[in-house]
């Protein structure tokens, strides 16, 4: 790899995996993360006294906690009825470390999402996908967010004659059930090679996108309910969430339902709200084997002068060779770095690192998948590529984030069946983005009281006992299959 320095290379992984559990204490720093170490609330209440009861306890300081607290506001809950709580840093899981894309699926999910829930519904988590990147769009254009927000065009590439088969299956499918492609171009041929600018791609299609910067956008809404009145406490894990026994009547709140309790201390709360996304079954053990922890990586790369300036890539990309393997690739008009992340895990590399993905240690990047994201991007740009580099060129960054994989596809919204006053926004497949700007939303109507109607999310979406269980039966039917 050109002009990789020695610090990168000493912080490859070497180190178990930890499946389980709250966010390790020594995650390392994304390139998001890097160049927002003056963001002032950083480390806010990190030392300070926790206040022993507050009516709102929102778990979880990423875009989903941020917004959903924004909502709550916003309907008319005072900002010092709410408390925030994050393990780390603010903002510093997922929402700080994915790889920038703000990306809906047009139509390639059809058939998987049939699958699990049904035509009707895999139609509705389309339609909602498409509707998210409006919401995101016109949400950072009304606040004026500065979160290098570029709303663009995405192109789908398909690297291989049977993905191309399978998108083409898709394509046809969502048709015929009556989705709306009208907002999708498809390229085969020549015109695919010289609409993508990609070496041996076979088909692509093309449909709108965007990309941001996450970590700014989740700090300016921690900003946002912080002068409001919420109060924000970093380094607060919390260890688990009971069920209060006491009898006694506190002057805020008159009948505390749940102790949520920290190392710092314990604190009443009549309603509790995990935006814990991956980390949400260390809470939650009835999620824990349908919330699956991964860890993804992504690179940062200072590009090559035939990616600078003009030249520069104006649409984002996914690069796919089959489902599970895949490259994701943005270029940030306000600097030129190309950000390039990859599926997880991809089924080409070594069975030990496939199996070490599987983790919530975010602490250090896989030396072999950055090797292979690296080789495949040379591919894609044989006359672009940081083989070219010169010294200040190449590599810059790598790093991780964990992402929480759902045994259906879909996220989990809404009240926590037999834990009145709890509420889950979790689970959202590595596709955050696509989804948080209505699934958040949505639960903050949820808690407020509001009808499932009322959210215009998919009903496949909620959280019920009735879901777990049938989660959990088809769980028990696979793994019987595999003895």
């Amino acid at each position: 790899m050109p002009n990789s320095s020695s610090k990168i290379a000493a912080s490859a992984d070497t180190t178990e995996s930890r499946t389980r559990g709250p966010p390790v204490n020594n995650g390392g720093l994304s390139l998001w993360q890097q160049n927002t170490r003056s963001y002032s609330n950083l480390e806010a209440n990190r030392n300070a006294l926790l206040p022993s009861e507050s009516k709102y306890v929102v778990i979880g300081s990423g875009i989903a906690g941020g917004l959903l607290t924004h909502k709550l506001i916003q309907a008319g809950v005072p900002g010092e009825d709410i408390l925030l709580l994050e393990a780390r840093e603010a903002a510093s899981g997922a929402s700080s470390r994915n790889a920038g894309h703000v990306r809906p699926d047009a139509f390639r999910g059809f058939e998987t999402y049939a699958e699990h829930h049904g035509k009707e519904q895999a139609l509705k988590i389309l339609a909602n996908e498409r509707v998210v990147l409006e919401k995101v769009n016109q949400f950072v254009r009304q606040h004026d967010v500065p979160c290098d927000f570029n709303y663009t065009t995405t192109l789908e590439c398909c690297m291989t004659p049977e993905f191309a088969g399978y998108e083409r299956r898709n394509y046809d499918a969502f048709r015929r059930a009556g989705g709306d492609l009208s907002h999708v171009k498809h390229y085969t041929g020549e015109e695919a090679a010289e609409k993508t600018g990609i070496a041996g791609v076979v088909e692509a299609y093309e449909w709108p996108a965007g990309s941001s910067h996450p970590a700014k956008l989740a700090q300016w809404l921690l900003d946002a309910v912080i002068d409001k009145g919420v109060r924000l406490y970093t380094y607060c894990p919390v260890v688990r969430v009971t069920a209060d026994k006491s009898s006694v009547k506190h002057h805020s709140i008159p009948s505390p339902l749940w102790d949520v309790q920290t190392p710092r201390g314990t604190i009443r709360a009549v309603k509790v709200v995990y935006c814990t996304n991956a980390f949400t079954g260390h809470l939650l053990p009835q999620l824990a084997p349908h919330i699956v922890p991964y860890r993804g990586q992504a690179h940062a790369i200072v590009p090559v002068p035939a990616l600078t300036g003009s030249k520069m890539l104006r649409s984002t990309y996914s690069l796919r060779y089959s489902l599970n393997h895949y490259y994701s690739i943005i270029q940030r008009q306000s600097d030129g770095t190309v950000i390039l992340g990859c599926s997880l895990p991809n089924p080409k590399l070594p069975e030990e690192v496939i199996r070490g993905v599987r983790t919530t240690d975010d602490t250090q990047f896989n030396k072999a998948i950055k090797d292979d994201a690296l080789r495949h991007f040379e591919a894609f740009f044989p006359d672009m590529g940081i083989d070219h580099a010169v010294y200040g060129e190449g590599l810059a960054h790598a790093w991780n984030g964990i992402v929480g994989l759902t045994s259906d596809e879909v996220p989990f919204l809404g009240p926590v069946d037999g834990k009145p006053g709890q509420f889950v926004c979790a689970g959202f497949n590595g596709h955050g983005m696509a989804r948080i700007f209505t699934s958040a939303p949505g639960v903050a109507k949820l808690i407020l009281g509001r009808p499932w109607a009322e959210t215009g999310l998919p009903e496949c979406f909620r959280f019920s006992q009735a879901r777990l269980d049938k989660l959990t039966s088809s769980l028990k039917v696979a793994t019987k299959s595999k003895m």
